[in-house]
């Protein structure tokens, strides 16, 4: 793996990440009801989810990678399209955040159970991981070590952005609800996934 890949997918990933969500709302709802004391056990169970999710995915695109090379190729396409159609779509969302305060009494153990369901149990994560993670694999190299890297950069980022929202939304609630802000930050977050999509495919040509 070359540093200008783990780069490309540093960057894409932090993008996509920062995208409002299920966990990014359920991590903004607790943030809001029960203050910062949530962000740490839900940025764990975040982190846990997404461990869950991209290693089930991983696996299927290694089984992808062994079986058909023309295959693997065609999901690679996919996925640079797929991050354009993301942030056309995250550009033209407006807004809005629809979240609710959570105030009822629950139990770090619980909050980490929480969020590790609301992550790894989202039907769009593990099909997300599959579309993504083929641009940025390299057939040739070793699979298993390219997976433990990615994981790596892609947990740690996962943590620092639910912990990330949940000091924004527990410090900062007006920010949290101002359409302007929302809306400002969905097109520039947009305008960054078109941009990694298009540099993705055009990374992939010139090789």
């Amino acid at each position: 793996m070359t540093l200008e890949t783990w780069l490309a997918f540093t960057a894409a990933s932090a993008v996509l990440l920062i995208i409002p969500g299920p966990t990014i709302l359920l991590v903004v709802s607790y943030a809001l009801g029960q203050g910062w004391r949530s962000a740490w056990p839900v940025s764990i169970g975040v982190a846990l989810g997404d461990f869950t999710a991209m290693t089930l995915s991983m696996l299927g695109v290694g089984a992808i990678l062994a079986a058909s090379a023309t295959v693997f190729t065609a999901l690679k396409l996919l996925g640079a399209a797929y991050l354009v159609y993301l942030g056309i779509k995250l550009f033209r969302s407006g807004g809005t955040m629809d979240v609710a305060p959570r105030t009822d009494a629950v139990s770090t153990t619980k909050m980490i159970g929480h969020a590790w369901v609301v992550t790894a149990l989202n039907p769009k994560s593990i099909t997300f991981f599959v579309a993504f993670l083929p641009q940025f694999l390299d057939k040739h190299g070793d699979f298993v070590s390219q997976m433990a890297i990615f994981e790596t950069t892609f947990l740690v980022l996962a943590f620092a952005n639910a912990a990330g929202y949940a000091l924004v939304a527990s410090r900062a609630r007006g920010m949290v609800r101002s359409p302007r802000a929302i809306s400002l930050f969905n097109k520039v977050g947009g305008t960054m996934l078109i941009g990694a999509g298009i540099a993705t495919a055009s990374m992939r040509s010139a090789g």
